[in-house]
C-alpha cells in the first residue's frame, strides 16, 4: 500500500503533492463504497480514534465520526466544555488521560493555532488537525480541492478567488496552500480590513472589488463572516457587506461565464451568498460535505497505515 509522507496531519503545508494525490485516489475508492448499499468496510476495526474538540462545530466533528464509523473504528467523542479542561486541567494532561484509554488517533479542533503541533510532539498517537484557531483546517482544503478536481476534471491551472474574511479564517490559508500546490492560481477577494496584511507574501493575487474577481475566476469559494472571532468591528455593517461582497443572482448573471460556486459552510444565507445562488446548478455545496466524508476516510485510513494498523 502506497503510504503518506507524514505521521499526522497538522497542515497541507506538510504535505507533499504525492501526499494529496494519494489521498485524493484513496477518497476516490472510498465514494464508490459510499454509494453501495452497504457503506461500512472493516479497514480500521481495531482502531480507536477520540475527537478532541474544544471548539464547537457541527459539520466537521459529524463528518468525522461518519468517516470513522465507516471504516469500522471504535470512537471516543470528547467536549471541553463538558470535561476537566473546564477545570482547569492543560491540554496534555487531558490527551494522555485519554490516551491512557490506548486511543491510537486523535482528531483534534482547538482555538489556539499550533496547538496539533504542539501535540504531535508530546504525544504517541496520529495526530489530525480539525482546524486550530485562525491557522488551518486541512481536511477543508483537501476536500475543497478534491471537489474542484471533480467538477472540472482537474485542478490544475484553474483560477479560483476566495472571497470574504480572510484574516479570521482557517479555511482560506489550507486552501491557498493546497490549490497552489496543484498548479491553481488563487486570488483572494474581501474588505481591505479583513485582508491580513502578510498575505501577498503567500504569492496570491488580491482583488478588493468582487465583480472583477468574479469575472476572473473559474471557482468562487465563499467564506463565512465569523463575527465571533472579532473582537472589534472591521466593516460598518453587516448590510454593507453585503452589498460590497455578498455573491447573488444578479451578479453572477452579469458575468460572460458559469463559474462553480462553493462555500465550506456553515452558510450566513443572506450576507455573504444568498440562498437562490446557494440552491443554484452552479453551486457544488452539498457534494462539498458528501466529498468531506470520502476525504477523511482516506486521510484516517492513511494515517492508521503509518503505525500498521491496515
Amino acid at each position: 500500500m502506497s503510504q503518506l509522507s507524514v505521521e499526522h496531519l497538522l497542515g497541507i503545508k506538510y504535505l507533499t503533492v504525492e501526499d494529496i494525490n494519494l489521498i485524493f485516489d484513496t477518497a476516490d475508492n472510498f465514494k464508490k463504497i459510499l454509494a453501495r448499499p452497504i457503506k461500512r468496510v472493516p479497514s480500521l476495526r481495531d482502531v480507536t480514534i477520540a475527537n478532541l474538540f474544544f471548539e464547537d462545530s457541527t459539520r466537521t466533528r459529524i463528518s468525522f465520526e461518519l468517516a470513522e464509523k465507516r471504516l469500522s473504528a471504535d470512537v471516543v467523542n470528547f467536549s471541553a466544555s463538558s470535561s476537566s479542561v473546564a477545570k482547569g486541567e492543560t491540554l496534555i494532561d487531558t490527551v494522555n488521560n485519554i490516551l491512557a484509554m490506548k486511543v491510537d488517533m486523535i482528531v483534534m479542533r482547538h482555538p489556539s493555532p499550533g496547538a496539533a503541533l504542539f501535540l504531535s510532539k508530546h504525544v504517541n498517537a496520529n495526530i489530525i488537525n480539525g482546524g486550530d484557531g485562525t491557522h488551518e483546517h486541512p481536511t477543508q482544503g483537501l476536500l475543497d480541492a478534491y471537489s474542484i478536481r471533480e467538477e472540472l476534471k482537474k485542478v490544475e491551472g484553474k483560477k479560483v478567488i476566495i472571497v470574504g474574511d480572510i484574516m479570521h479564517s482557517r479555511v482560506a490559508l489550507s486552501n491557498i496552500f493546497c490549490l497552489q500546490k496543484l498548479g491553481a492560481e488563487v486570488m483572494l477577494c474581501g474588505p481591505p480590513t479583513l485582508m491580513p496584511k502578510y498575505i501577498e507574501t503567500l504569492g496570491v493575487k488580491v482583488e478588493f472589488n468582487l465583480k472583477k474577481a468574479l469575472a476572473w475566476c473559474d471557482v468562487a469559494n465563499i467564506l463565512r463572516i465569523q463575527l465571533e472571532r472579532q473582537e472589534t468591528k472591521f466593516f460598518p455593517s453587516v448590510r454593507e457587506y453585503m452589498l460590497f461582497y455578498g455573491v447573488n443572482k444578479p451578479l453572477l448573471d452579469s458575468l460572460d461565464k458559469k463559474i462553480t460556486i462553493m462555500h465550506p459552510g456553515p452558510i450566513n444565507r443572506g450576507i455573504e451568498i444568498t440562498s437562490e445562488v446557494a440552491d443554484s446548478d452552479q453551486s457544488i455545496i452539498l457534494r462539498q460535505v458528501e466529498n468531506g466524508v470520502a476525504i477523511r476516510m482516506a486521510v484516517l485510513y492513511l494515517l492508521a497505515g503509518k503505525k500498521g494498523k491496515v
